[in-house]
């Protein structure tokens, strides 16, 4: 089974919407109002309920263009149904930190770069996934990403494209992590936007472009997971102001849990300010629109 898409470029951001079967035509923000479409993708998909609800409501506002999902995830099984029927895209997180016999991000990561990653235990943990996703699903990923962004590692890229390409006869595309231009954020958020993007970004671009995959044009969405609803929100608009058309906005939304994990409390957070009345205002006066991209 073999080859679909052509190559992705940064010089071309809108070729994934162009070309992404599961885009809805009317919807990708276009040419006539010469407004810019972006991708919104929520992550985390399957790892527990609260995270589930979380999405599946913002789904059910039009605020998602794609979810990625832990096929492995503890509450993935009993909700994929919910989520195929909110007509989002759907994609594979692909996981090698979370999922049991994991390695820890730090370890993974210096193994990677060390060229020291056990090439099988790459492979059969991007099998054990795909299958996963096929098998709940009843259909090819959209597109993969990673959980904590591995999927663009050294050693898993390839492995990962690997396996695609013999998988599936139309490719799914990629997230790319290259930072896009112009936020406006603190130091801190700054600095790790750009590290995730050094951590693969330039290496993913390289692939797609000569090889034929497709992905989105830049990231934005990254911050340090703190701050509540209202520092969120400065974020949300400062990350509009500074799209482009094809950038993808990832978000972590998770409905309120009642605990006092701060991951979990920001996740509300997320998820308080993406269900907003705000964000369509928002969105207007920058002149954006999220990507439908569901079947």
């Amino acid at each position: 089974m073999r080859r679909g898409g052509g190559a992705a470029d940064d010089e071309k951001p809108d070729e994934l919407f162009e070309q992404n079967t599961h885009i809805t035509g009317e919807e990708i923000v276009g040419r006539a109002t010469k407004s810019r479409s972006i991708i919104v993708c929520a992550d985390d998909f399957g790892i527990n309920p609260a995270v589930d609800d979380g999405i599946l409501s913002l789904a059910a506002l039009n605020r998602l263009s794609v979810v990625s999902c832990m096929s492995l995830g503890a509450s993935f099984a009993h909700h994929a149904e919910a989520l195929r029927a909110s007509r989002v895209g759907m994609g594979l997180h692909l996981d090698l930190t979370e999922m049991p016999s994991g390695m820890k991000l730090s370890a993974l990561i210096t193994r990677a770069y060390a060229d020291a990653l056990d090439a099988a235990w790459v492979d059969e943990r991007i099998a054990r996934q795909l299958d996963a996703y096929e098998n709940i699903c009843g259909a090819a990923p959209a597109y993969v990403d990673g959980h904590q962004h591995v999927h663009q590692l050294p050693t898993v890229l390839p492995r990962l494209l690997r396996a695609l390409d013999k998988r599936y006869l139309r490719r799914p595309w990629l997230r790319c992590t290259l930072p896009a231009p112009g936020q406006r954020m603190g130091f801190s958020d700054t600095f790790k936007a750009h590290v995730i993007g050094i951590l693969g970004g330039n290496a993913l671009r390289v692939a797609a472009r000569e090889h034929g995959w497709r992905c989105n044009r830049n990231l934005l969405g990254v911050y340090g997971l703190r701050g509540g609803a209202w520092h969120y929100a400065d974020l949300l608009q400062r990350w509009f102001a500074a799209a482009r058309h094809g950038d993808l906005l990832m978000c972590h939304p998770a409905a309120p849990v009642g605990n006092d994990d701060p991951w979990q409390r920001q996740r509300a957070a997320e998820r308080e300010v993406w269900a907003g009345s705000e964000v369509e205002e928002w969105l207007r006066s920058h002149d954006l629109k999220i990507a439908r991209m569901g079947a």
